[in-house]
């Protein structure tokens, strides 16, 4: 059973920066990895997957929402998962979750929740206008 961890959220104002991280209980080579949020109300949604493109190179694909913005990265070694976050806005509020696909992978960049098997208990961001 893998297990995530995420840290880093807090209180920033608009236009700030954050960097959250997520820290995995076992290895993560390999495993596509995703970030996703959730603000009051709403559905969980996509915001950055990563995949796998060979040796030691990762790809990844963002939401058009925080495309330009924020920057999903991760240190395999380490078995984090990182969510660079810049010019934050208002909107950008919500509970962060990140998540691991541990079944068989095609390749491919993943966005829906249904294609992950593992998530956080997320970390609340919140920026003031």
């Amino acid at each position: 059973q893998e297990q995530l961890v995420e840290s880093g959220g807090g209180l920033v104002q608009a236009g700030g920066s954050l960097r959250l991280s997520c820290v995995a209980s076992r290895s993560i080579a390999t495993y596509p990895m995703g970030w996703f949020r959730q603000a009051p109300g709403k559905e969980r949604e996509f915001v950055a997957t990563t995949k796998w493109n060979g040796g030691s190179v990762y790809g990844a694909d963002y939401a058009d929402s925080v495309k330009g913005r924020f920057t999903a990265s991760r240190d395999d070694a380490k078995n984090t998962l990182y969510l660079q976050m810049s010019s934050l806005k208002p909107e950008d509020t919500a509970v962060y979750y990140c998540a691991l696909r541990g079944r068989a992978s095609g390749g491919n960049y993943y966005h829906s929740r249904a294609d992950y098997d593992y998530w956080g208990q997320g970390t609340q961001v919140t920026v003031s206008s």
